[in-house]
């Protein structure tokens, strides 16, 4: 399905590194989201959240762990130890993607049970999940107001302006040319499993 509701984004449109990247961390917010309903739907011994947990963090691993967070410990991270500059910073965002991924690991393989997971499986798993979302916002949130606007003043202009270009690249040849919008459409049908796709749900009355 279509993420429908606002105009399309123009995969080929250029973007500078830090919109690329925040802009993929609206995916990672909204896949938090889903863990969040697929927990409440724990609480109320709904069977059927299982699968939708396990698409969504087949969505985390392949497009946060194994691209997004990829990008930064290839392309962002090096210039700042190079430089010296926000080391401690860097050093917990690194470690908080290594612990992310093993969380990742262990929701996967604890989902997958399915309608066979005994009580203690489940207790593991909405452990798992409520970890991951309580180490990922503040993560995303500490990129996006310190890291990234730090990059954009450490790097010169022009290498900046290529920097969006290889990642656009990159992007393209791991996903197809239209990429990050077939994957917002994945998330938006796990919302609409889940329930949380109307925006207007999220209105106070």
């Amino acid at each position: 399905m279509t993420d429908s509701g606002a105009q399309q984004p123009d995969d080929e449109e250029n973007v500078s590194p830090a919109e690329d990247l925040m802009r993929e961390h609206g995916v990672l917010a909204r896949v938090l989201l889903i863990y969040e309903a697929s927990l409440g739907r724990l609480a109320e011994r709904d069977e059927s959240p299982h699968p939708v947990t396990v698409r969504a963090a087949d969505i985390t691993r392949r497009f946060i762990e194994d691209y997004h967070e990829k990008l930064e410990e290839e392309f962002i991270f090096p210039r700042f130890e190079s430089a010296g500059t926000l080391l401690e910073l860097v050093r917990t965002l690194r470690l908080q993607h290594r612990r992310g991924r093993a969380l990742t690991d262990e929701i996967r393989r604890l989902a997958q049970a399915g309608r066979g997971a005994t009580i203690e499986t489940t207790t593991q798993l909405r452990g798992a999940v409520q970890a991951f979302v309580r180490m990922y916002r503040p993560h995303a949130a500490r990129e996006d107001t310190v890291l990234f606007p730090a990059f954009r003043k450490l790097v010169p202009q022009k290498q900046y302006a290529d920097l969006g270009e290889q990642f656009e690249s990159k992007e393209h040849a791991l996903f197809g040319p239209h990429g990050f919008q077939n994957i917002v459409d994945q998330v938006a049908e796990l919302e609409n499993v889940v329930g949380i796709y109307d925006l207007n749900g999220f209105t106070p009355a």
